[in-house]
């Protein structure tokens, strides 16, 4: 391989425009089909690779309503990642990796690893319907996840997504895609370690991960199922229906796959629902989880080992949107998350009002996010409860 081409490559990628680019980007498998970024081909058509990058810039403002909060400001880089998609040898054998570069996209504070890799996974594909993949990648978990980050109306996933979540892991996966009569639907199943990304070392207990979506009206225009919005302007309505569950058994982390490391392992059961409607320019999703855990106290496996808990309780989100002229749109999301009694007296019935304007400039590709949110505790939404909240954020969102 010529290093100088590559370094081309690299350079290029950082002054390329965004106009280029018109596929929609996936994260479960590698985009290597109907891709106009920046891509190199072998001239015998045996090695093919395409490079993204994206970044997201924030400003943020939040405060309690307590005389002793002050506020805390949220300015930097929340996301910077590289991304490479390609195949070798042969479409059928593709593969996907991706890269970040920032503190809170590295796993850094639970683990205290810089872990830079996101995606590491190598895919083959049977048929155009059925793929396998090795390696690290996001499991088939809940809807909101396996979106990219780069795929959303507000800055940031739910607060159902954020205490519920699978993540990414280590393992190997089958995905199905087919019909039944005109109906489509997908089916994708994993086993994975159940340590997270951050893992160093694996112990006996795996995870066990399904999912099965189906689509009642059809296809979305262009995966138009895997973004959040109706940026296609389905001109028939389009619904999406999925479910699924996750068996995490004997994991040595707090959420599963991701937070702090304890001393004694829990075992995750994590059953989760979700549906997506668009037609016109409007959206709505909704999205269910639940997660029980027999104990859900243990000790952090660290140097000063304290008193920590796995969170255990159900939680509801919904979205609803519509994208007005000139590729604005209006969104509002309400959260609702119940910590089960086992840990009532450490966590409190959450409930998240979320207001969103979004500018598109090229779809997700470039676009400017800002967003209002209202915080309450316990069912008291008045703000003479000390533990509401307020807060703002503005974001940009810049890719190739």
């Amino acid at each position: 391989m010529n290093y100088k081409f590559l370094l081309t490559l690299l350079v290029i990628i950082l002054l390329a425009g965004i106009g280029q680019l018109h596929a929609q980007e996936r994260d479960d498998r590698a985009t290597i089909l109907n891709f106009k970024g920046i891509q190199y081909k072998s001239s015998d058509s045996l090695f093919y690779v395409n490079f993204r990058f994206r970044m997201q810039n924030r400003l943020g403002f939040k405060q309690t309503l307590d005389d002793e909060d002050e506020g805390k400001f949220d300015a930097r880089i929340r996301r910077l990642r590289l991304r490479m998609d390609g195949y070798i040898y042969s479409p059928k054998i593709s593969y996907s990796v991706q890269l970040a570069f920032t503190r809170s996209d590295q796993d850094f504070d639970d683990t205290g690893i810089a872990n830079i890799v996101r995606d590491a996974v190598l895919f083959y594909n049977f048929t155009d319907d059925f793929y396998i993949s090795f390696g690290q990648n996001k499991l088939p978990g809940n809807r909101q996840r396996v979106n990219s980050s780069g795929q959303l109306q507000f800055a940031d996933r739910s607060l159902v997504n954020e205490n519920f979540t699978l993540d990414r892991d280590f393992g190997v996966s089958l995905n199905l895609s087919k019909k039944i009569g005109d109906m489509p639907f997908n089916a994708k199943a994993a086993i994975s370690t159940g340590e997270g990304r951050a893992a160093a070392s694996t112990d006996p207990g795996l995870a066990y991960t399904g999912r099965v979506e189906v689509l009642p009206l059809g296809e979305f225009t262009n995966d138009n199922d895997y973004q959040e919005g109706d940026l296609e302007r389905e001109e028939t309505p389009k619904l999406s229906i999925g479910a699924g569950y996750s068996y995490n058994d004997k994991t040595k982390r707090e959420a599963g796959q991701l937070g702090r490391f304890v001393q004694n392992p829990f075992t995750f059961k994590t059953a989760f629902a979700d549906a997506i409607v668009k037609y016109m320019g409007f959206a709505y999703q909704a999205e269910y989880m639940r997660r029980d855990v027999d104990n859900p106290f243990n000790m952090t496996d660290s140097d000063t080992p304290e008193e920590t808990y796995a969170y255990k309780g159900w939680g509801l989100n919904q979205q609803v949107s519509y994208l007005l002229n000139h590729g604005y749109e209006v969104a509002g999301r309400y959260t609702y998350v119940m910590p089960h009694k086992d840990i009532r007296a450490f966590e409190s019935q959450t409930e998240l009002i979320e207001l969103g304007l979004t500018k598109y400039v090229k779809a997700h590709r470039l676009k400017f996010q800002l967003n209002g949110t209202y915080t309450f505790k316990d069912g008291y939404f008045n703000n003479a409860n000390d533990k509401s909240a307020w807060g703002a954020m503005f974001q940009v969102e810049l890719g190739i």
